[in-house]
């Protein structure tokens, strides 16, 4: 699923021409392109899309919205490591986490 997430302006800086921000998504750090609200500032929040910033957000809608997305799980889903999402579910349906592998150090942390 890809949403449109709210997220707040921690710095801007230009690169190659292009405006540019590192954004916090609830913990979830990203860079994003302000080329569509040239005129966002350090500390607003916009609603971004797949690393496009689309339209400013007020602080309490972007809280809200945050809130809820967390609680159902969907920034993990947006922004969490898909080979780690991968892995939980093998092991959901294996009922299980595998068995750990040769030399990875388990064997001799039993020991």
């Amino acid at each position: 699923m890809c949403l449109a997430v709210p997220g707040k302006v921690l710095d801007i800086e230009e690169r190659d021409g292009t405006r540019m921000a590192t954004v916090d998504f609830g913990g979830v750090v990203k860079e994003v392109c302000l080329e569509y609200v040239p005129d966002l500032a350090v500390g607003e929040y916009a609603i971004v899309h797949v690393g496009f910033a689309l339209q400013r957000l007020d602080e309490e809608s972007a809280r809200q919205t945050l809130a809820l997305f967390e609680e159902l799980g969907l920034l993990q889903e947006e922004f969490g490591d898909p080979w780690e999402a991968a892995a939980a579910q093998e092991w959901q349906e294996a009922g299980g986490p595998p068995a750990p592998a040769v030399g990875d150090g388990a064997r001799e942390a039993r020991q």
